[in-house]
């Protein structure tokens, strides 16, 4: 029963945070010309979004899948990319969030470019998880890289920097 309830938490936890991920590039785009309260109230707004609901969302799917992966013990090869998937959308996060930081200082916009570059990299990232998780496709990683994503071989990784394992 506990695992249903962390996968509805899990579930409902991608779902807010790539809403948001998805939502932000159009917010970004409203800061073009605005000033004074205007340029305030998107801020105000924009700076909520990301920090209250955002944020705390990226945090219950994260926090949630980490406890389904201790409780299901999954170790297939779609998992493996699913997580690299996952952490191509922490780093979409975290430059969202370093973007807030800087778009609303004065003199600032958000050129077309970079919404362009984005948006596609967003949509693909949750689409990706999607198919991965929903379709859990037979794969095999490359050569060079099946030793590196093998079940156990990060705890082989970091032995020579982890006290207690030495």
């Amino acid at each position: 029963m506990i695992v249903t309830w962390l996968k509805f938490i899990h579930v409902a936890g991608i779902a807010l945070w790539s809403a948001g991920l998805i939502a932000l590039p159009f917010l970004y785009m409203q800061r073009r010309g605005l000033e004074d309260d205007a340029l305030h109230k998107l801020h105000g707004f924009t700076r909520f979004f990301y920090v209250s609901l955002m944020s705390p969302a990226a945090f219950v799917a994260i926090g949630s899948g980490t406890a389904l992966i201790f409780l299901m013990a999954t170790y297939e090869t779609w998992f493996s990319a699913k997580l690299f998937a996952v952490s191509v959308m922490t780093g979409i996060h975290i430059f969202s969030g370093l973007m807030i930081l800087r778009l609303f200082e004065p003199g600032r916009d958000y050129p077309a470019w970079r919404f362009m570059l984005v948006m596609p990299l967003t949509l693909l990232t949750v689409s990706s998880i999607l198919i991965l998780v929903l379709g859990k496709p037979e794969m095999a990683w490359p050569e060079p890289l099946a030793d590196f994503f093998a079940p156990g071989r990060l705890g082989e990784l970091a032995e020579p920097f982890i006290a207690w394992m030495k």
